[in-house]
């Protein structure tokens, strides 16, 4: 769990979030913008992005397409896992140092940071993919962790 925790703050860090998902990320001539607006948290959810390349090796552009979406998935989720993790739950700690002592945390903010909802998919010209993903701030309450105020 402190695995999938880091690699989702880690993510979220490394490849930034929006508060925005219906504002694009991907120029019209197919190539990733050079400015994000980085607002990844609001009142109600956080945001992360992820970024994925596709294997210019496979032949078929479909394939090539679903690749990269399914890693740039995974890069969302690490990036959002990595905000979380630096999360201040009440009484002052952050969410790393509680899950290094409850597993069953752990394994709880792996699940919600799974079930995270992909609000924007975006392809560029190399058929890589970007991707936004929303989490709602009330699934990690239901989980366990309570955000300090």
């Amino acid at each position: 769990m402190k695995k999938l925790l880091f690699i989702a703050a880690a993510a979220f860090i490394a490849a930034g979030c929006s508060s925005s998902p219906n504002k694009g990320t991907v120029s019209s001539t197919g190539e990733i913008d050079r400015e994000w607006v980085e607002e990844g948290v609001t009142k109600n959810y956080v945001f992360a992005r992820g970024i994925g390349a596709a294997d210019q090796t496979l032949e078929n552009k479909t394939q090539r397409m679903a690749t990269s979406r399914n890693a740039a998935i995974v890069s969302g989720q690490y990036n959002m896992l990595s905000f979380v993790k630096g999360v201040n739950l009440e009484g002052g700690i952050t969410v790393e140092k509680a899950i290094e002592t409850d597993s069953v945390l752990a394994t709880k903010i792996n699940e919600v940071i799974k079930g995270a909802q992909v609000v924007r998919s975006e392809w560029t010209a190399d058929d890589g993919c970007v991707i936004v993903l929303r989490l709602a701030k009330k699934s990690l309450k239901d989980a366990g962790v309570k955000l300090a105020e």
